[in-house]
């Protein structure tokens, strides 16, 4: 009988074991004998060769025990293996001839990979994982630079690794978070746009700032309409899966191919979807079933398994191929990127990614993102590609987020309502000194970039919320951060210039999804719609402060003076509002775990406990002779 080369290295190994020990044992018996030989019997030598037989068999027999056991777990693995394609191979066979048609042959073009590891891998090490860091935004002087303009973001993928590192135990690296992602996570409860109006609302909200007093906060809030899936229309999906051996655990490909079992519940017969697999090379699954047929969507999924390196690129190129094959005319057309890290093999370069996925996006083809896992990470990559590709970032940590991201928030994962959308706000250095922004550091446009229609910003999907957040100081606060200046305006004269009931002007411009020219919106901001305490602001204007105040907390932000995890977890309890998902009460955990890491990491042992010259730990003098 053949047996795996496991099997002949344990029998190798054991019977090194055996000669060594017995060796041992001679060498002992020998060395006694030295010693002693003439005080030994023949009486007590045969016992001592006895001993040493005895030994020798017992080993033998563990070694024959543990070689039996192995290869009737083999023979399981087997059989086990062989029942799994039979059952698999009956499914196929019980599929519909038109059904059949759509897995790709041959079938080796699924990678064939090693069973799934059972074990839950746990927690890695975050050097490991690439996250970009952020230069904070810096407090302006609205004498000075009274314009901010940024694009706009709807990703959420920083909250949800945030979330997965606090539950891990372990918190995110300084200035790696991106602030917007986390307010953009929640929704808000913003007016719906009108039916003949813009395809966004708009809403602004001022209340004096909980982070640093004498300071205001403002947020701008966007609402896109919401559209069901029965209202989206046709739509084209390429789901463009990562099989590399990495993704061989519970949290990887396993709730990937969950995850988008509950995506595909949602289609019906005029969609289209494509499976493109990739881990050493790139391989076609599926190619154009539709979307109602559910048996062969499954099964196909469910053949999926991990081995392999990671070639990326060739997986993006060919999933673009079929995009562009099965192309809907004035439907929804989009790769849905899944992937728990780098890419490794062909094209790795950042930029040429970023012009094969711009080139794509122009030809009305979106790429949408989704990161699973931990290990080898690239969180800047999987951000940066949704980002230039009309798209959204979502990192997918359970269950219960993949539902929120493919089944509650489908349209809005899939349809994009405007494009290109940017924000101006203009501050009125009347009445306002200095301002910062909370977030979108990476969002960041020059002021001449508004107007110009060819720079890239960000989409709305259907049913998005988007937050920003300004903080404020008033003219007449003191405490400045700057000086003032020695020369230019003085704002004892030429009042006329500037009025006095806005604070602020704010501008959008954005595009249609088949125009290539911008619209332009534009809103005052009035000093009048100010209350007077945060209390009387809104819950969601509260909540927002509150999520904001923890990415802030832990970049370590140097901006907050006035507050602290104690004063978080007051200002998140205090706006709960109805949650009925559970999300804010959610919040409330990770902001606990989040203070409960920081307060362990301000007090290192070394200086929290001196033992001096006692013993560690103590000695039990009861039970000292």
């Amino acid at each position: 009988m053949r047996y795996p080369s496991s099997v002949f290295r344990h029998k190798t190994h054991l019977s090194f074991v055996v000669s060594g020990l017995t060796l041992a044992i001679l060498l002992g018996l020998s060395g006694c004998s030295d010693k002693a030989a003439e005080q030994q019997t023949p009486a007590e030598l045969a016992a001592q060769a006895k001993l040493v037989a005895e030994q020798q068999a017992a080993l033998k027999q563990s070694a024959e025990r543990h070689e039996r056991a192995e290869r009737q777990a083999n023979r399981q693995r087997d059989a086990a293996i062989a029942m799994h394609e039979q059952a698999s191979s009956a499914k196929l066979r019980t599929m519909s001839a038109e059904s059949r048609a759509y897995i790709a042959q041959p079938a080796a073009s699924i990678s064939a990979a090693p069973a799934l590891n059972g074990d839950w891998p746990g927690a890695v090490p975050p050097e490991r994982n690439r996250f970009e860091k952020q230069v904070q935004n810096g407090i302006m002087v609205a004498g000075e630079i009274p314009v901010s303009t940024f694009a706009i973001d709807v990703d959420t993928g920083s909250y949800t690794t945030l979330r997965r590192m606090l539950k891990e135990g372990r918190l995110p690296q300084k200035d790696t978070l991106r602030v917007e992602e986390m307010l953009n996570y929640f929704s808000y409860d913003y007016q719906l746009p009108g039916k003949n109006d813009a395809p966004f609302s708009v809403t602004t909200e001022l209340a004096p700032s909980p982070y640093n007093d004498d300071m205001m906060l403002l947020r701008i809030g966007l609402k896109g309409y919401e559209q069901s899936k029965a209202e989206l229309g046709a739509s084209n999906l390429v789901f463009l899966l990562d099989v590399s051996g990495s993704m061989a655990s519970p949290d990887k490909l396993p709730l990937l191919q969950t995850a988008l079992k509950m995506l595909t519940q949602q289609l019906d017969a005029q969609d289209k979807v494509s499976i493109v697999v990739y881990a050493g090379a790139a391989g076609v699954v599926l190619d154009g079933a539709a979307g109602n047929d559910t048996q062969t969507l499954n099964y196909a999924l469910e053949q999926l398994s991990a081995g392999g390196s990671t070639n990326g690129a060739q997986g993006i190129q060919l999933a673009y191929q079929l995009a562009q094959k099965h192309f809907v005319e004035g439907g929804i057309n989009r790769v849905i990127l899944a992937t728990d890290g780098d890419f490794n093999v062909g094209t790795t370069n950042l930029d040429e990614l970023i012009d094969l996925v711009s080139i794509q996006k122009q030809q009305g083809i979106g790429l949408t993102t989704l990161g699973f896992g931990m290990g080898d990470y690239n969180d800047h990559l999987m951000e940066q590609l949704a980002d230039k590709g009309n798209g959204q970032y979502a990192y997918i940590d359970s269950l219960n987020e993949a539902r929120k991201v493919l089944v509650e928030q489908l349209s809005a994962t899939l349809l994009t309502i405007a494009k290109e959308v940017k924000v101006q706000v203009e501050f009125n250095p009347a009445l306002v000194a200095e301002y910062r922004l909370i977030g979108y550091e990476n969002r960041a446009l020059a002021r001449e970039d508004f107007n110009n229609d060819k720079v890239d910003a960000g989409e709305i999907g259907a049913g998005h919320t988007v937050t920003a957040l300004y903080e404020l100081r008033y003219v007449d606060a003191g405490n400045l951060a700057n000086d003032k200046l020695r020369y230019g305006y003085n704002p004892k004269t030429g009042n006329e210039k500037y009025s006095r009931d806005e604070i602020a002007f704010l501008k959008l411009r954005y595009q249609l999804p088949d125009a290539t020219q911008s619209q332009l919106l534009s809103y005052p901001i009035r000093a009048e719609q100010r209350v007077k305490s945060l209390a009387q602001a809104s819950d969601d204007f509260r909540f927002a402060a509150a999520v904001a105040g923890l990415g802030q907390l832990l970049n370590q932000s140097h901006y907050l003076h006035q507050f602290d995890y104690n004063k978080l977890s007051a200002l998140t309890r205090s706006a709960l509002g109805e949650d009925t998902s559970g999300y804010r009460h959610e919040f409330i955990q990770l902001v606990d775990t989040a203070a409960a890491l920081a307060q362990t990491q301000r007090a290192p042992i070394k200086k929290s406990f001196d033992a001096g010259d006692r013993p560690f730990p103590p000695e039990d003098k009861l039970h000292q002779q």
